[in-house]
């Protein structure tokens, strides 16, 4: 395989500015001694591609999705233009996110023929192309992906009617109810609509609610599961990626890679098997696998021992054999019994080119050309304060904790998640090893243990979000402490501004430079 054809002309004359961080939004950060329930943490953060949406999952099963709401101005608001181009302005510069809607992705299952308990846990989301306008998202726990489609519909608000008309309709009414079945009518969460769905569906009216005077026509969303791709993995799935052509997608677990058609949810063809006849003689798994973002062909997946593995599925039907890969020459020195843990790569990602990958493994983030396989780009140290202390963190399980991590649209900066709630930016160029350093939270100095809790019915991100665009970043030096409570895991990099959105426990934060 040539992959020399994936090399383009490198513009960068000269290294990136370090970009100032500033706080901008958090939703779903508790009050001072409110309690953290498990179901409520986010497990997944993944920005559309045009960066208008933000889809979050949780450990409830939840996907709570966010929409852009600079420059969008509600039918209740008119502005001029003069306003309207400075709405357009700042939205370029900063933009901010409301929330949009929320669905129960997952629900807890017990499979019985193997006597294990399928968590609801929202692994993985990721968007799909929409050709019509409407919303695709791919979602998955261990075991089942979801294809749902979120759409906005106009509803027609009922206006003040008198009670005699309504007489004369009601045989109409009837007429038309035996067509709408009572799963076709949407449920909404504001209170007069939820009146109508359920006076529809019971075909009983007050007198009452006939005089209420209600508004003109609402925007409502709703979601609907239009696909369901199971039984396919016999451990639990770690990755799913779309592919560039818009048809299909890969979904990876421990030992399996199987690509999919969107179109068809009860055939897969696995096209990478890790699983030996013996698996006493396993030494690898898989941790993290990606589609090339250009060449429908192509795909990379990291395994435990730290290497990147860049395969092309035009080779063979089964791609057991690499067409490159990726590993750091210095890793083959000396090794020690935390050698190969820390070495696993819990993330990768493709930059916008498809030129680089950025892998994460416990202690460091790298930066790879994929025409280069002896050796990094580029490593920046984050967890190297931690080395002295690996063998408590070992006998914690926090050496086996997973960060991932994200990269700008113009593929400079990079961003990946520590302990204490730590967000670590970086830029490719000279002098950027240090990098910046965030602390994710409203309140530095605030630091909550996390309880496990019954399940909730709603999200937390729902409750509101506190907004401070003009505060100043809370930069720390180069001394970082270590806390295995709070750790942030998830990051996601806005695609055409320097926005990035990260989950620690509970709560989303954004920053923006």
């Amino acid at each position: 395989m040539n992959l020399m054809s994936t090399r383009q002309p490198s513009t960068r004359a000269s290294p990136p500015a370090p970009l100032d961080w500033k706080f901008s939004q958090v939703f779903g950060e508790r009050s001072a001694g409110e309690d953290v329930q498990d179901v409520d943490r986010i497990s997944a953060v993944e920005f559309e591609k045009s960066g208008d949406y933000l889809a979050v999952g949780d450990r409830g099963g939840r996907v709570v999705i966010f929409e852009r709401k600079d420059g969008k101005a509600t039918p209740d608001e008119h502005y001029s233009r003069s306003q309207l181009e400075r709405l357009d302005f700042v939205s370029l510069d900063h933009p901010e996110y409301q929330y949009k809607t929320e669905f129960q992705s997952h629900e807890p299952e017990f499979d019985y023929l193997k006597s294990l308990e399928i968590e609801e846990k929202i692994n993985k989301v990721k968007w799909c192309t929409t050709p019509n306008g409407s919303l695709f998202i791919l979602s998955t726990n261990d075991k089942t992906i979801k294809l749902w489609k979120v759409k906005d519909r106009k509803v027609k608000k009922a206006k003040e009617v008198d009670p005699h008309q309504f007489v004369s309709s009601e045989n109409s009414l009837l007429a038309e109810r035996s067509f709408v079945s009572e799963q076709d009518i949407p449920s909404f969460t504001n209170g007069n609509n939820l009146e109508w769905k359920e006076n529809v569906a019971n075909n009983t009216f007050a007198s009452q609610e006939l005089h209420a005077k209600i508004g003109n026509n609402e925007d409502a969303t709703y979601a609907r599961c239009r696909r369901v791709y199971a039984h396919a993995h016999d451990f639990n799935i770690n990755s799913i990626s779309n592919n560039s052509d818009g048809e299909t997608f890969i979904s990876a677990d421990d030992l399996r890679i199987n690509l999919w058609n969107l179109e068809i949810s009860n055939q897969s063809f696995n096209i990478i098997d890790m699983k030996p006849l013996n698996m006493e003689d396993l030494t690898e798994v898989i941790t993290s696998a990606e589609f090339h973002p250009i060449h429908c062909n192509l795909l990379a997946y990291g395994s435990s021992r730290g290497f990147i593995r860049l395969v092309d599925m035009r080779q063979s039907a089964l791609c057991d054999y690499s067409a490159r890969i990726l590993q750091d020459a210095e890793c083959q020195g000396s090794r020690s019994f935390f050698t190969e843990i820390v070495a696993s790569i819990s993330d990768i990602k493709f930059s916008v080119d498809g030129r680089h990958i950025l892998s994460r493994d416990y202690m460091d983030l790298k930066l790879w050309d994929i025409n280069m396989d002896s050796s990094p780009v580029a490593t920046f140290k984050i967890h190297e304060h931690l080395r002295p202390k690996l063998c408590d963190l070992y006998n914690n399980d926090s050496i086996f904790d997973k960060f991932e991590c994200c990269l700008s649209g113009d593929g400079l900066h990079f961003a990946t998640g520590s302990y204490s709630n730590l967000l670590r930016i970086f830029s490719h160029g000279v002098g950027s090893e240090e990098g910046s350093t965030v602390e994710a939270s409203k309140n530095p100095n605030s630091r909550k243990p996390l309880q496990r809790a019954r399940r909730s019915s709603l999200s937390n991100l729902t409750r509101g979000f506190h907004k401070q665009a003009g505060h100043e970043n809370t930069s720390l030096g180069n001394e970082f402490s270590w806390s295995s409570s709070s750790k942030l895991q998830h990051v996601a990099w806005h695609p055409c501004a320097n926005l990035i959105a990260c989950a620690s426990g509970n709560s989303l934060f954004f920053y923006y430079a």
